[in-house]
């Protein structure tokens, strides 16, 4: 079976936010008259900030969101460097027997 997930552009993420902030209204109920999955709209207030520059309005990430990604970058360079080290480990280990 294949999900799909359905990606929304920034400006959707941007105007739902704005409408978050400034509406009045709760969460669940913006979220049911956009037709977005329960609990999203939360994750991008926690994930996203909104940016004014100039009068544009931008989302970047929260520092939080910018740190995880950071994370997950670095738990991937560990495990490349971690199989690096075991290779160079078995190749000394085989350098080791002919000799």
């Amino acid at each position: 079976m294949d999900k799909r997930y359905r990606t929304y552009t920034p400006e959707f993420k941007l105007k739902a936010l704005e409408l978050l902030k400034h509406s009045g209204k709760s969460a669940a109920q913006l979220e049911r008259e956009l037709g977005i999955t329960r609990g999203l709209l939360l994750k991008w207030r926690d994930r996203y900030q909104i940016r004014r520059e100039q009068g544009e309005a931008s989302l970047v990430p929260t520092d939080l969101a910018a740190l995880q990604a950071e994370v997950r970058r670095l738990q991937r360079e560990l495990a490349i460097v971690e199989q690096e080290r075991d290779i160079l480990k078995k190749v000394a280990g085989i350098s080791r027997h002919e000799r």
